[in-house]
């Protein structure tokens, strides 16, 4: 039976990436999506609200998502950490993930699961979809959540008025709007699109408005 989200966004430093802590309004088990550079935030804020983490979703494998993985498998080792199959080997790979590019070395667990176009998470409660829209990273994915209205957790896909950048290696800008327009384009216009950066959208106002891939075409 569809249900209302439970739903709270922490930003982490240095790059303003949204990382997402989401669940059934009802319960206390919740999924992180793209744990970021400041896990002790969202660690407080799960503890602070005595919830139960059960599942760590990565949308993609830059270091500036998968960041906290490890101090979140470290404090809920039984959540099963979860990537597309694209990106996994991402996670264990500084220069991959592109974090030996800013002078770091972020080195997340593997994965638990990998995921591919189609497939369902069923997690806390929640039922996601799948869907794989590379172009900004070559396996990256988006996690849509089908309940009293649609929610997309696009990681760097789709931002208000932008997209994911292309130039990375993996990039391609003609393969992330192609994803875009013949996966996101579907979905109803009030589904309301998570990014990895930057305020919340809604698909009807980028199939309009954004200067990337408005139109149809």
């Amino acid at each position: 039976m569809p249900t209302a989200l439970r739903l709270r966004t922490i930003v982490s430093a240095p790059f303003e990436e949204n990382s997402y802590v989401v669940g059934r309004e009802s319960g206390n088990e919740v999924v992180v999506i793209d744990p970021g550079f400041e896990p002790d935030l969202i660690l407080e804020f799960v503890r602070d609200e005595g919830l139960n983490v059960v599942g760590i979703l990565n949308t993609h494998g830059h270091a500036d998502h998968i960041a906290g993985n490890t101090m979140l498998k470290e404090a809920f080792p039984e959540a099963p950490l979860i990537i597309g199959h694209g990106d996994a080997p991402m996670l264990t790979n500084p220069e991959l993930n592109l974090s030996a590019s800013f002078g770091l070395e972020v080195v997340s667990p593997p994965a638990d699961r990998l995921v591919t176009e189609g497939e369902t998470v069923d997690i806390a409660g929640l039922e996601l979809s799948v869907l794989e829209i590379p172009g900004h990273s070559p396996g990256h994915v988006v996690f849509v959540y089908r309940g009293l209205q649609t929610v997309v957790f696009g990681g760097d896909v789709l931002f208000r008025g932008s997209i994911g950048r292309t130039d990375f290696p993996g990039g391609s800008f003609e393969t992330l709007a192609r994803g875009i327009r013949q996966k996101l384009w579907i979905l109803p216009a009030e589904t309301v699109v998570y990014p990895g950066h930057g305020p919340a959208t809604t698909i009807g106002h980028e199939r309009l408005m954004n200067p990337f891939v408005a139109g149809d075409s």
